[in-house]
């Protein structure tokens, strides 16, 4: 298993789109068509799984989820293995 958490992020998505072989860090997944309405709450599952805790969804910090970046720096900037991610 990998130790880059944003890493099995990326991995997670890409293995759900085929036909894209890289995500920048800003671009954005959902206007970006790389999750949609149904594979939003398996992301957050992924995403809690690897924060080691639930995430809280608001209003105020929903717009993280949408970029690679916003995930590393704002969902998992606590998680174990953050701190390994290159902040390219």
């Amino acid at each position: 298993m990998e130790s880059d958490v944003i890493e099995q992020v990326r991995s997670w998505l890409l293995a759900r789109n085929p036909d894209v072989t890289a995500i920048g860090w800003d671009e954005d997944l959902i206007d970006g068509r790389l999750i949609d309405s149904l594979d939003f709450p398996q992301l957050l599952l992924l995403l809690e799984e690897l924060a080691g805790h639930e995430l809280e969804l608001t209003a105020e910090n929903v717009v993280a989820f949408r970029t690679l970046r916003g995930i590393r720096d704002r969902v998992l900037a606590d998680s174990p293995g953050a701190d390994t991610v290159s902040h390219e």
